[in-house]
């Protein structure tokens, strides 16, 4: 079980509000949380959980909150998330990060700095920062447990075998809202259908990726620095119930899996409780409802965004980042009705081929990584608003 000090980033999104289920009525102590702009369901959190250190997206929305509850310390932007992570910086505790985006890098390096254990839902942080959260995890006696289904179930099917014994690592894909269309059908889809997703209920962002195979090929990207494989043992299948979250190939050729209902809940109890996990929620899964379980291999034409992805990974540098930045931008837009679905993997196979050749002298520090995608992001809203 993790440390009864909680430190909760995104506390008002999809993964956060299914925390804060997980540890409500339990012996936690909710100490900080960090939200956006649902200012609404921030101030539910205050009344029931009473955190310490509270941090908002902008500087309007903390100066108000201030003066409504004067006895909670408020932050806000950047510094503010940053603040949510480190709060009682002497005090033991657990961060969890379910934050979207490159912003939940920095909060989960200072944590770790601080060996303060770290439960991440934020798949950016490995993705753009993986050699230097896995090089700082070496010299800190932080622990890092995923949460995202398929990986928190890839960590629970090798616990206790060494990374010798693992032929391979298979990661489910659900497919997204639009597994049964065509290329061509894909031209003219709304940001309204590319949100409807058929088996899980996300956040916008992570949802229009699971549209676009973008969030499979972050996922690639991060299983390949948090399990230490080789990207070629990391393999990616199409099963549209999402009922089997991960599975494991040994050397004998035999497979283990991980099967629970498309929820969130189970991940998040693991992750929290570990193997003290008691099924707080009635989640149970009745084989007799399912009728089958399909699986079907990854189409790249089809879904070219995950073998851009293995290509980026094997090639390294800079271009996981440049991938990710260049998916945020794009996500954002669409969202905003400024470029058209097709236009999301347009972007970033531009971006990625852009970068592809360049050679870095050193690995890119914090500061830098920054800078560049804030670079990345910024050209591609300008290519967009002077068409």
């Amino acid at each position: 079980m993790i440390d009864k000090n909680i430190f909760l980033l995104g506390a008002t999104g999809s993964i956060g509000t299914q925390v804060l289920e997980v540890i409500r009525g339990k012996d936690f102590c909710l100490k900080s949380v960090a939200c956006g702009k649902n200012i609404n369901k921030l101030e539910e959190i205050i009344l029931e959980f009473h955190p310490e250190y509270v941090s908002v997206l902008y500087k309007d929305d903390a100066e108000m909150l201030q003066k409504k509850y004067p006895n909670i310390i408020f932050g806000y932007g950047d510094k503010g998330l940053e603040a949510a992570a480190t709060y009682k910086e002497k005090e033991k505790g657990t961060v969890i990060n379910a934050v979207v985006g490159l912003k939940g890098l920095m909060p989960t390096i200072k944590a770790i700095k601080l060996n303060r254990d770290i439960l991440l839902a934020n798949k950016e942080t490995l993705v753009v920062g993986g050699r230097i959260i896995n090089d700082l995890l070496k010299k800190h006696t932080s622990k890092l447990i995923p949460v995202d289904s398929e990986h928190n179930a890839i960590a629970r099917l090798i616990d206790g075998y060494n990374k010798d014994d693992i032929k391979k690592i298979i990661i489910t894909a659900s497919g997204g809202a639009f597994l049964n269309k065509t290329r061509e059908e894909l031209s003219d889809v709304s940001v309204c259908d590319a949100l409807n997703h058929p088996n899980w209920q996300m956040g916008s962002k992570i949802t229009i990726d699971s549209a676009t195979m973008v969030n499979k090929g972050l996922e690639v990207i991060e299983a390949y620095y948090l399990f230490g494989l080789d990207i070629d043992k990391i393999e990616t299948i199409i099963h549209p119930e999402s009922i089997i979250h991960g599975m494991v190939e040994f050397n004998d050729h035999s497979v283990k899996s991980l099967m629970y209902k498309p929820s969130m809940v189970n991940p998040i109890e693991y992750a929290i409780y570990g193997k003290e996990i008691n099924g707080v929620f009635e989640n149970e899964l009745d084989f007799s409802l399912l009728e089958k379980l399909t699986f079907k291999k990854m189409d790249y034409q089809r879904f070219p965004m995950i073998k851009l992805a293995y290509d980026v990974i094997k090639k390294g540098g800079i271009l996981p980042l440049v991938y990710n930045a260049s998916n945020e931008a794009s996500v954002e837009l669409f969202l905003k009705g400024k470029i058209k679905f097709l236009d999301i993997e347009r972007i970033i196979t531009k971006y990625v081929n852009k970068y592809f050749n360049y050679e870095l002298e050193n690995e890119l520090t914090i500061d830098e990584i920054i800078k560049l995608d804030s670079l990345i992001k910024d050209n591609i809203i300008n290519e967009v608003i002077k068409k």
